[in-house]
């Protein structure tokens, strides 16, 4: 019999929950909150991005990501222009001093990953990433991968 401690739900949140406890633990001596480091994650992949669809992505309201980007642009990591689409959105771009936190963040996560997964074969790390791809889309199975959301911005000239 299944507890609800051991449903998929409850483990998933746990699994977060505890990546991003020893990630913050590991990324303390940066300076940066996990709120921040989220927001320059999300930037890193998807540069240029508008602060509205950033506070969707992370699930947060505007004006708190509006606090965090100030401190970020405050910092040199983030500059905000002009949406040429809506002069009342910005446009965000990580700067060149932004790089290197990136990488950082980019090899904490790893090592961490790295350590939570040292037990698995390589066959089973490529088994639960499969498996995570198909959960994620079981969960949303409408929405286009990250490759066709791009490709269709570059063909709508956006």
């Amino acid at each position: 019999m299944t507890t609800h401690r051991d449903s998929v739900g409850f483990l998933f949140s746990d699994i977060a929950r505890l990546s991003r406890q020893a990630f913050n633990h590991r990324a303390a001596s940066l300076g940066l909150s996990l709120a921040q480091w989220r927001v320059l994650a999300v930037l890193s992949r998807q540069q240029g991005m508008n602060q509205v669809r950033l506070a969707e992505m992370l699930e947060i309201q505007p004006m708190t990501l509006v606090r965090q980007i100030d401190r970020l642009e405050a910092l040199g990591l983030v500059t905000r222009s002009q949406d040429p689409d809506d002069r009342r959105a910005s446009r965000l771009v990580l700067t060149e001093a932004a790089q290197p936190l990136i990488a950082h963040m980019r090899r904490i996560a790893d090592q961490l990953w790295n350590e939570a997964l040292a037990d698995f074969s390589a066959e089973e790390r490529e088994a639960l990433h499969a498996v995570l791809h198909r959960v994620k889309a079981g969960l949303c199975p409408h929405a286009l991968s990250e490759n066709q959301a791009a490709a269709a911005r570059a063909g709508s000239g956006r």
